[in-house]
Protein backbone atom coordinates (compact mmCIF):
# COMPACT_ATOMS: atom_id res chain seq x y z
CA UNK A 1 0.00 0.00 0.00
CA UNK A 2 1.42 3.24 -1.29
CA UNK A 3 1.59 6.27 1.89
CA UNK A 4 2.01 9.72 1.87
CA UNK A 5 3.13 12.53 3.83
CA UNK A 6 0.59 15.62 3.04
CA UNK A 7 1.62 19.21 2.90
CA UNK A 8 0.51 22.52 3.43
CA UNK A 9 2.94 24.91 1.86
CA UNK A 10 6.11 24.15 4.06
CA UNK A 11 4.22 22.80 6.58
CA UNK A 12 4.05 18.77 7.43
CA UNK A 13 0.81 16.81 8.75
CA UNK A 14 2.26 15.59 12.20
CA UNK A 15 0.62 13.68 14.94
CA UNK A 16 1.76 15.11 18.66
CA UNK A 17 3.37 11.98 20.15
CA UNK A 18 5.44 12.22 24.11
CA UNK A 19 8.44 13.07 21.81
CA UNK A 20 6.56 16.10 20.80
CA UNK A 21 5.79 16.38 16.76
CA UNK A 22 6.05 13.57 14.07
CA UNK A 23 5.66 13.49 10.39
CA UNK A 24 2.53 11.17 9.94
CA UNK A 25 1.51 9.68 6.78
CA UNK A 26 -1.76 9.03 5.14
CA UNK A 27 -2.81 5.70 3.35
CA UNK A 28 -3.56 6.09 -0.37
CA UNK A 29 -6.88 4.58 -2.15
CA UNK A 30 -5.50 1.66 -4.73
CA UNK A 31 -6.62 3.29 -7.25
CA UNK A 32 -4.69 6.71 -7.04
CA UNK A 33 -1.36 5.14 -6.34
CA UNK A 34 -1.95 2.84 -9.20
CA UNK A 35 -2.44 5.75 -11.72
CA UNK A 36 -0.09 7.55 -10.81
CA UNK A 37 3.18 4.79 -11.08
CA UNK A 38 1.50 4.10 -14.40
CA UNK A 39 1.70 7.13 -15.90
CA UNK A 40 5.26 7.30 -14.75
CA UNK A 41 5.99 3.78 -16.02
CA UNK A 42 4.12 3.86 -19.22
CA UNK A 43 5.49 5.22 -22.39
CA UNK A 44 3.18 6.72 -24.59
CA UNK A 45 3.11 7.12 -28.55
CA UNK A 46 3.05 10.44 -30.31
CA UNK A 47 -0.72 10.31 -30.87
CA UNK A 48 -0.99 9.45 -26.99
CA UNK A 49 1.05 12.08 -25.57
CA UNK A 50 -1.13 14.64 -28.29
CA UNK A 51 -4.25 13.27 -26.94
CA UNK A 52 -3.31 13.28 -23.25
CA UNK A 53 -2.14 16.93 -23.71
CA UNK A 54 -5.55 18.34 -25.76
CA UNK A 55 -7.95 16.12 -23.30
CA UNK A 56 -6.48 14.99 -19.97
CA UNK A 57 -4.41 17.03 -17.39
CA UNK A 58 -0.62 16.03 -17.94
CA UNK A 59 -0.03 14.64 -14.77
CA UNK A 60 -1.61 14.46 -11.03
CA UNK A 61 -0.90 18.11 -9.74
CA UNK A 62 -0.18 17.99 -6.36
CA UNK A 63 1.28 14.48 -6.05
CA UNK A 64 4.82 13.17 -6.36
CA UNK A 65 7.00 10.05 -5.96
CA UNK A 66 9.79 10.00 -3.32
CA UNK A 67 13.05 8.06 -3.48
CA UNK A 68 14.13 6.71 -0.14
CA UNK A 69 18.00 8.11 0.44
CA UNK A 70 20.85 5.68 0.54
CA UNK A 71 22.51 5.29 3.71
CA UNK A 72 25.65 7.50 4.27
CA UNK A 73 29.21 5.43 4.96
CA UNK A 74 29.76 5.92 8.80
CA UNK A 75 32.40 8.56 8.54
CA UNK A 76 29.99 10.73 6.74
CA UNK A 77 26.54 9.61 8.45
CA UNK A 78 24.73 12.81 10.47
CA UNK A 79 21.95 11.81 12.81
CA UNK A 80 19.31 14.22 14.95
CA UNK A 81 18.49 14.07 18.18
CA UNK A 82 14.99 12.19 17.65
CA UNK A 83 14.79 8.66 18.27
CA UNK A 84 11.72 8.31 18.91
CA UNK A 85 10.80 4.65 17.07
CA UNK A 86 7.90 6.46 14.58
CA UNK A 87 9.80 8.71 13.14
CA UNK A 88 12.65 6.75 12.37
CA UNK A 89 10.90 3.65 11.02
CA UNK A 90 8.31 6.36 9.37
CA UNK A 91 9.32 6.36 5.19
CA UNK A 92 6.71 7.56 2.95
CA UNK A 93 6.61 6.61 -1.06
CA UNK A 94 4.91 9.70 -1.70
CA UNK A 95 3.67 13.34 -1.23
CA UNK A 96 0.19 15.22 -1.64
CA UNK A 97 -0.68 18.61 -1.46
CA UNK A 98 -3.69 19.42 1.09
CA UNK A 99 -5.29 20.97 -2.28
CA UNK A 100 -4.95 17.16 -4.13
CA UNK A 101 -6.26 15.12 -1.09
CA UNK A 102 -9.66 17.82 -0.86
CA UNK A 103 -9.76 17.33 -4.92
CA UNK A 104 -9.31 13.32 -4.53
CA UNK A 105 -11.73 13.05 -1.57
CA UNK A 106 -9.55 11.78 0.86
CA UNK A 107 -9.91 11.93 4.31
CA UNK A 108 -7.85 14.04 6.59
CA UNK A 109 -7.50 13.71 10.26
CA UNK A 110 -8.69 17.11 12.19
CA UNK A 111 -6.15 19.56 12.76
CA UNK A 112 -5.12 22.26 15.34
CA UNK A 113 -4.06 25.54 15.15
CA UNK A 114 -0.89 25.62 16.67
CA UNK A 115 -0.90 28.85 17.48
CA UNK A 116 -4.26 28.90 19.52
CA UNK A 117 -3.45 25.44 21.09
CA UNK A 118 -0.17 25.18 21.44
CA UNK A 119 -0.18 25.06 25.53
CA UNK A 120 -3.01 22.75 25.95
CA UNK A 121 -1.64 19.71 23.61
CA UNK A 122 -2.44 16.42 24.23
CA UNK A 123 -1.11 13.19 22.57
CA UNK A 124 -3.38 12.34 19.20
CA UNK A 125 -2.96 15.25 18.33
CA UNK A 126 -2.74 16.38 14.51
CA UNK A 127 -1.47 19.84 12.97
CA UNK A 128 0.33 20.81 10.12
CA UNK A 129 3.95 21.94 11.66
CA UNK A 130 6.66 24.35 9.31
CA UNK A 131 9.28 22.21 8.69
CA UNK A 132 11.54 25.13 10.03
CA UNK A 133 10.26 23.76 13.42
CA UNK A 134 10.21 20.15 12.59
CA UNK A 135 14.17 20.02 10.72
CA UNK A 136 15.99 19.32 14.33
CA UNK A 137 14.41 16.83 15.66
CA UNK A 138 13.75 14.24 12.91
CA UNK A 139 16.46 11.67 11.85
CA UNK A 140 17.93 12.79 8.79
CA UNK A 141 16.83 9.71 6.72
CA UNK A 142 13.40 11.85 6.92
CA UNK A 143 14.30 15.36 7.44
CA UNK A 144 15.81 14.46 3.73
CA UNK A 145 12.44 13.00 2.52
CA UNK A 146 10.29 15.56 3.22
CA UNK A 147 12.58 18.26 1.82
CA UNK A 148 12.70 16.02 -1.33
CA UNK A 149 9.20 16.46 -1.08
CA UNK A 150 8.66 20.35 -0.83
CA UNK A 151 11.10 20.81 -3.89
CA UNK A 152 9.40 18.36 -6.08
CA UNK A 153 5.32 19.49 -5.04
CA UNK A 154 6.83 22.93 -5.61
CA UNK A 155 8.86 22.53 -8.67
CA UNK A 156 5.59 20.59 -9.98
CA UNK A 157 3.47 23.41 -9.42
CA UNK A 158 5.77 25.54 -11.13
CA UNK A 159 6.26 23.79 -14.24
CA UNK A 160 3.00 23.31 -15.65
CA UNK A 161 4.31 24.79 -18.92
CA UNK A 162 7.10 24.61 -21.22
CA UNK A 163 9.61 27.43 -20.85
CA UNK A 164 10.39 27.52 -24.73
CA UNK A 165 7.41 27.25 -26.46
CA UNK A 166 4.45 27.71 -23.30
CA UNK A 167 2.91 24.11 -24.30
CA UNK A 168 1.13 22.34 -21.70
CA UNK A 169 3.71 19.91 -20.65
CA UNK A 170 3.97 15.74 -19.03
CA UNK A 171 5.41 13.73 -17.05
CA UNK A 172 8.13 11.80 -18.44
CA UNK A 173 7.54 8.61 -19.70
CA UNK A 174 9.93 6.38 -18.03
CA UNK A 175 9.74 7.74 -14.13
CA UNK A 176 12.18 9.83 -14.79
CA UNK A 177 12.04 13.52 -12.84
CA UNK A 178 11.20 15.59 -16.02
CA UNK A 179 8.24 17.79 -17.20
CA UNK A 180 8.44 16.45 -21.24
CA UNK A 181 7.07 19.27 -23.60
CA UNK A 182 4.98 17.26 -26.30
CA UNK A 183 5.54 19.91 -28.91
CA UNK A 184 9.20 20.68 -28.90
CA UNK A 185 10.90 18.11 -26.72
CA UNK A 186 12.27 20.72 -24.19
CA UNK A 187 12.70 18.07 -20.70
CA UNK A 188 12.57 20.77 -17.49
CA UNK A 189 14.06 19.04 -14.68
CA UNK A 190 13.87 20.28 -11.11
CA UNK A 191 16.72 22.96 -10.41
CA UNK A 192 18.80 22.37 -7.17
CA UNK A 193 20.06 26.21 -6.29
CA UNK A 194 24.19 25.66 -4.63
CA UNK A 195 24.33 27.94 -2.28
CA UNK A 196 27.51 28.51 0.49
CA UNK A 197 27.48 29.48 4.45
CA UNK A 198 30.54 29.79 6.18
CA UNK A 199 32.14 30.06 9.92
CA UNK A 200 34.65 32.52 10.51
CA UNK A 201 36.94 31.89 13.06
CA UNK A 202 39.83 33.76 14.88
CA UNK A 203 41.32 33.99 17.91
CA UNK A 204 40.72 37.40 20.29
CA UNK A 205 42.97 39.44 20.25
CA UNK A 206 42.86 40.27 23.74
CA UNK A 207 42.01 37.10 25.37
CA UNK A 208 42.83 34.15 22.62
CA UNK A 209 39.63 32.86 23.27
CA UNK A 210 37.89 31.14 19.85
CA UNK A 211 35.42 33.64 18.42
CA UNK A 212 33.41 33.42 15.22
CA UNK A 213 31.71 36.24 12.87
CA UNK A 214 27.84 36.50 12.99
CA UNK A 215 25.86 38.43 11.67
CA UNK A 216 22.14 40.04 11.98
CA UNK A 217 20.10 40.18 8.57
CA UNK A 218 17.53 42.30 7.88
CA UNK A 219 15.49 39.14 6.73
CA UNK A 220 15.57 38.55 10.80
CA UNK A 221 13.59 41.40 11.46
CA UNK A 222 13.97 44.98 13.90
CA UNK A 223 12.42 43.02 17.05
CA UNK A 224 12.32 44.12 20.64
CA UNK A 225 13.73 41.35 21.94
CA UNK A 226 17.02 40.16 21.52
CA UNK A 227 18.56 40.17 17.75
CA UNK A 228 19.25 36.88 16.29
CA UNK A 229 22.12 36.59 14.30
CA UNK A 230 23.67 34.20 11.74
CA UNK A 231 26.25 32.92 9.16
CA UNK A 232 27.40 34.46 6.41
CA UNK A 233 25.37 32.92 3.41
CA UNK A 234 24.64 33.21 -0.13
CA UNK A 235 24.36 31.73 -3.93
CA UNK A 236 26.88 30.56 -5.98
CA UNK A 237 27.03 32.88 -9.06
CA UNK A 238 26.95 31.56 -12.65
CA UNK A 239 31.01 30.31 -13.61
CA UNK A 240 32.13 30.18 -10.37
CA UNK A 241 33.98 27.89 -7.98
CA UNK A 242 32.47 26.95 -4.47
CA UNK A 243 35.66 28.94 -2.81
CA UNK A 244 34.77 31.35 -5.06
CA UNK A 245 31.56 32.16 -3.65
CA UNK A 246 32.83 31.96 0.27
CA UNK A 247 35.70 34.28 -0.97
CA UNK A 248 32.85 36.90 -2.71
CA UNK A 249 30.25 36.49 -0.36
CA UNK A 250 32.34 37.53 2.91
CA UNK A 251 33.81 40.21 0.58
CA UNK A 252 30.67 41.64 -0.46
CA UNK A 253 28.48 41.24 3.28
CA UNK A 254 31.05 42.40 5.60
CA UNK A 255 34.60 43.48 3.36
CA UNK A 256 37.03 41.04 5.02
CA UNK A 257 39.75 38.91 4.03
CA UNK A 258 39.58 35.13 5.18
CA UNK A 259 41.68 32.56 4.32
CA UNK A 260 42.32 28.17 4.69
CA UNK A 261 39.00 27.51 3.50
CA UNK A 262 37.52 23.65 4.35
CA UNK A 263 34.12 22.04 2.85
CA UNK A 264 32.64 20.67 5.78
CA UNK A 265 29.23 19.16 5.12
CA UNK A 266 25.72 19.96 2.96
CA UNK A 267 22.09 19.75 3.55
CA UNK A 268 19.42 19.85 0.87
CA UNK A 269 17.29 23.21 2.35
CA UNK A 270 14.35 23.62 0.66
CA UNK A 271 13.77 27.10 1.13
CA UNK A 272 12.81 27.33 -2.16
CA UNK A 273 14.89 24.51 -3.50
CA UNK A 274 19.13 25.18 -2.31
CA UNK A 275 21.76 22.79 -1.49
CA UNK A 276 23.75 24.42 1.34
CA UNK A 277 27.14 23.75 1.47
CA UNK A 278 28.88 24.48 5.04
CA UNK A 279 32.35 25.58 4.93
CA UNK A 280 35.07 26.67 7.52
CA UNK A 281 37.47 29.63 6.91
CA UNK A 282 39.86 31.79 9.06
CA UNK A 283 39.63 35.27 9.11
CA UNK A 284 43.09 36.52 7.75
CA UNK A 285 42.60 40.78 7.92
CA UNK A 286 40.35 44.01 7.21
CA UNK A 287 37.88 45.79 9.01
CA UNK A 288 33.75 45.13 8.79
CA UNK A 289 32.16 46.88 6.68
CA UNK A 290 28.96 46.17 6.53
CA UNK A 291 26.43 45.34 2.71
CA UNK A 292 23.81 47.67 4.58
CA UNK A 293 21.25 46.69 2.50
CA UNK A 294 21.91 42.81 3.39
CA UNK A 295 23.01 43.64 7.31
CA UNK A 296 22.41 45.94 10.01
CA UNK A 297 25.28 44.39 12.28
CA UNK A 298 27.91 41.81 12.27
CA UNK A 299 30.90 40.73 14.51
CA UNK A 300 33.38 37.92 16.16
CA UNK A 301 31.84 36.87 19.32
CA UNK A 302 33.54 34.52 21.92
CA UNK A 303 32.30 31.51 21.63
CA UNK A 304 31.30 31.39 25.39
CA UNK A 305 29.49 34.33 24.75
CA UNK A 306 27.16 34.30 21.97
CA UNK A 307 23.86 36.16 20.79
CA UNK A 308 20.22 34.89 20.31
CA UNK A 309 21.16 31.90 17.39
CA UNK A 310 18.61 29.63 15.11
CA UNK A 311 18.33 26.60 16.96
Amino acid sequence: MSTAFVLDGDAILCRYTHSGWQPTTLSLPEHLANTQYQKEQHRPDQHEVDAAAQDNPPYQLGFVSLFAPLPLPKQEATSNTSNDDHSTSLIADAAISTTYAQQQGLALPAVIDLAADELSLVVGHHAFVPYRQLINQLPTAISDLLSQAMQLLRWQADTQFCSRCGATVHLADSGERAMVCPHCRLRQYPRVQPCVITAITRDNPHTGETQILLAHHHRYGQQTRSLQYGLIAGFVEVGESLEHAVVREVDEEVGLAITDIRYVSSQPWPFPSNLMLGFRATYASGDIVLQEEELSHADFFDLSNLPKIPP
